[in-house]
């Protein structure tokens, strides 16, 4: 097992790699780097219209459309100096994989504090989401997926799969559009704070105020992260339970008179919940990082998800490759975990032998 994980420790270096390389290349074709969006700032004009601006792609326009644009090209050579863009993009690109190395992702062009501090502000935020929503999707989806099978193909059984599906196929985003229309003041009633994870009088408020009022704002941004994440779980969780109820050991535990309850609770219960147990990390991989985004930016919440979204319309290079690096480091760690999980609740499971 150990030469499996340090397989899959060393693999994680080609793999950041390559999915730096792919991004800083696009965001090199990009159009409006962030001297466009310097000079727009002087002139006035909007972040949308300096996107449109011929030449304007990746970190240096063409001098000569700055030029008609009245733009001195000592102004341009220093921005060019101050945001590193006097160096050619390969060695742009060696500096920075040796500075995230060691977990240095320099300072925003924009904000005037360090990528690591900005992450480290938010990174809380992301996770509050991401955990809530995780903890909300298995204790409803494991307790329901319990109860389908036990009552499968019953009236019961069938409504409920049709709504899990049916909540599978919102998407996330546009379930918390609906959310705000309907709770947040949007149209009907006005029983949910709009933005936000707390009030402005947080701070002096009672510990009793504190965890309402925090509780009261995170419940519309994880129903909509969860709500497309039940259908998985709770299917996984009937389909493994039936698979147990119909093995030899179940069958031979009725028969010597052990009751409905100590069969499912003593017996089935623990078998069946091994795959489940061991997919968490996989699955808090998937709700941290597939609906984050836009549920943050929904309902303005300042996690990884929003500061992501602000750097890339600001052409914030350091925020943009500091969060994907962030991003991509954890998501690589957890799925990692998930094996050595898979391991842990069923030794039988070797995956240096399939590997193999």
């Amino acid at each position: 097992m150990a030469a499996y994980v340090l397989r899959r420790l060393l693999l994680m270096i080609p793999t950041l790699l390559g999915i730096m390389l792919l991004n800083f290349v696009i965001v090199q074709a990009a159009p409006g780097g962030p001297i466009d969006q310097v000079l727009a700032r002087f002139q006035g004009l909007s972040s949308q219209a300096s996107t449109r601006m011929e030449g304007g792609g990746g970190d240096i326009a063409s001098g000569e459309s700055r030029g008609a644009r009245g733009v001195a090209p000592e102004l341009i050579e220093k921005l060019e100096a101050q945001f590193g863009f006097d160096e050619p993009p390969h060695a742009r690109f060696l500096g920075m994989l040796a500075d995230y190395a060691t977990f240095d992702f320099g300072e925003s062009f924009f904000r005037d504090e360090r990528v690591t501090t900005l992450m480290l502000e938010r990174l809380p935020v992301s996770i509050s989401l991401g955990l809530w929503t995780t903890l909300v999707v298995y204790l409803v989806s494991i307790p329901l997926g319990i109860r389908k099978a036990l009552h499968h193909g019953s009236r019961f059984d069938v409504w409920t799969s049709g709504l899990v599906i049916v909540g599978y196929a919102i998407p996330g985003f546009l379930f918390a559009i609906l959310l705000i229309v309907l709770f947040a003041g949007g149209s009907y009633w006005d029983l949910f704070p709009l933005r936000g994870l707390t009030s402005p009088d947080f701070d002096e408020l009672s510990a009793w105020g504190k965890v309402t009022d925090y509780l009261w704002h995170i419940t519309l941004p994880v129903i909509a992260a969860a709500i497309g994440s039940f259908a998985t779980l709770t299917m996984l969780t009937k389909n493994s339970f039936l698979d147990e109820i119909h093995k030899q050991y179940v069958l031979t535990a009725r028969a010597k008179g052990a009751s409905d309850r100590h069969v499912l609770y003593g017996h089935v219960f623990r078998n069946a919940m091994l795959i489940i147990i061991a997919g968490l990390p996989s699955a808090l991989v998937g709700i941290f990082f597939t609906g984050a985004l836009l549920i943050e930016v929904i309902f303005s919440l300042n996690g990884l998800g929003l500061l992501g979204f602000e750097a890339v319309m600001q052409r914030d290079y350091p925020v943009i490759f500091g969060t994907l690096y962030l991003y991509t480091l954890i998501g690589l760690i957890l799925k990692l975990v998930s094996d050595l999980t898979y391991v842990w609740v069923d030794p039988r499971i070797d995956f240096e032998t399939r590997e193999s």
